[in-house]
């Protein structure tokens, strides 16, 4: 007679939140494979590992209407056991497990090999680097640090994260070899700092010596550099980018404000003149580079004044990429001491009027780009079209490039030299050439 211990168990993995907890959920995926057990990514499965987020509000939001979502399905028969891990994990554990008891287990950011041994399975040490990608094969995520050690005003990461740990050279060429041979091409790194990376370890801002490890792996065709601090940038990665065809003429460096009294509010370290230089600094050392940066309005203090100070200086910079977040009043954190006293439909009101000028700015740089090839990686096929991306382009938060499938055929993870025919503001079309 069949029992329910016969059962098959299936691991289905949600992922809330941003590339860190998709790497962190690779990771987690690869140590359930090689402890045999059957492992998913947001498939159906009768245990639910869900990887929260906890950053800001509405991340809170959705990571906790998730965690009901499974325990109503539990409660339901449906699901088996919903085990809870992540940042917001991390940050209210006593309250979760107060207001949601029907969660099996709940663990921090660190306790992979406890949520491990709940789901049966061993923590392998020498399974460093190896892991289970989500991403489409061409592309993958490298995390060369952990935690942040910035004193932010706003930011509740290292409360969730840890201070800054950098990884080793040599661990993360390895993992990058081993990437590579499962026929990743475009490495896309990330930390909470790229700027800090190897302070802790070499004694030195050491990104561009790490670089110069990366670019001779070989397969590796694209690097990425995602989420590097304004403060200290160390300048030589900027010489490398230019010299080296592999590093993308890409970065992501978010400046959440321009306005000094802002500036320093949030603890930033830095000034409107600074900044702007620093991105001068940038576009003449790396010519047709590509800067992708984040603000936040509605900060508490912000006058009209400061918003036009910053929206004015949007004009000015014309980001080739730009998001823009209402502030988020987080408990733990110094700006929670201060008066959250931008009203919402001000904040809204502020962050509208911000990506309604950056549309016109993504609108008028994209038609220069009409007529001129660009070499792209072709990510999927979505509908009728091949939707691939330039050197100047991250998934998911970017431009894309879409070549009409009805007639043209090009192979999904191969590089492909395309002319742009025509463009909006955030789509660019072309066709194979």
């Amino acid at each position: 007679m069949r029992t329910k211990s016969l059962k098959k168990n299936k691991i289905n993995v949600i992922t809330l939140g941003c590339s860190k907890n998709t790497y962190d959920s690779e990771v987690l995926m690869g140590q359930l494979k090689a402890s045999g057990k059957d492992v998913v990514h947001e498939q159906e499965g009768n245990i639910v590992v869900i990887n929260t987020c906890g950053f800001i509000n509405n991340a809170k939001e959705e990571s906790i209407n998730t965690i009901l979502e499974y325990v109503d399905k539990k409660e339901n028969g449906i699901v088996d056991k919903v085990f809870v891990t992540g940042c917001l994990s991390e940050r209210y554990r006593p309250d979760l497990e107060k207001e949601i008891p029907n969660v099996d287990q709940y663990f921090g950011t660190t306790e992979l090999p406890l949520l491990l041994k709940a789901l049966g399975a061993d923590y392998k040490h020498e399974l460093l680097g190896e892991r289970l990608t989500t991403t489409p094969k061409n592309y993958a995520y490298l995390k060369i640090a952990e935690g942040c050690d910035r004193p932010c005003s706003f930011c509740a990461i290292p409360i969730m994260r840890g201070k800054h740990v950098s990884q080793s050279i040599e661990k993360l060429v390895k993992e990058a070899e081993g990437l590579a041979k499962k026929g990743v091409k475009e490495l896309i790194l990330i930390a909470q700092d790229l700027t800090y990376y190897g302070l802790d370890l070499y004694k030195k801002r050491n990104l561009a010596e790490l670089l110069e490890n990366l670019v001779k792996v070989e397969g590796i065709e694209w690097i990425r550099l995602h989420y590097a601090f304004p403060t200290g940038f160390p300048m030589d990665v900027l010489d490398l980018m230019k010299r080296e065809p592999k590093i993308c003429n890409y970065i992501d460096i978010p400046l959440q404000h321009i306005s000094d009294n802002i500036l320093k509010s949030m603890r930033r370290g830095t000034t409107k003149e600074k900044t702007t230089k620093l991105l001068k600094d940038f576009r003449a050392a790396v010519p047709g580079m590509t800067i992708r940066t984040t603000l936040i309005v509605g900060y508490p203090g912000e006058t009209q004044e400061d918003f036009e100070i910053m929206r004015d200086w949007v004009q000015e910079m014309k980001f080739e990429r730009l998001g823009c977040f209402t502030y988020s009043h987080e408990e733990n954190t110094h700006a929670y001491l201060l008066d959250d006293d931008v009203p919402e439909d001000v904040k809204q009101a502020r962050a509208e009027e911000i990506m309604d000028l950056q549309s016109q700015i993504s609108w008028d740089l994209n038609q220069e780009k009409i007529g001129h090839t660009f070499k792209c990686i072709i990510d999927r096929k979505e509908g009728q079209y091949f939707v691939g991306r330039t050197e100047f382009d991250s998934p998911d938060v970017d431009n894309e490039v879409l070549i009409d499938a009805s007639k043209f055929y090009v192979k999904t993870g191969d590089f492909v030299n395309v002319k742009i025919i025509d463009a909006t503001e955030f789509d660019l079309y072309g066709e194979p050439v």
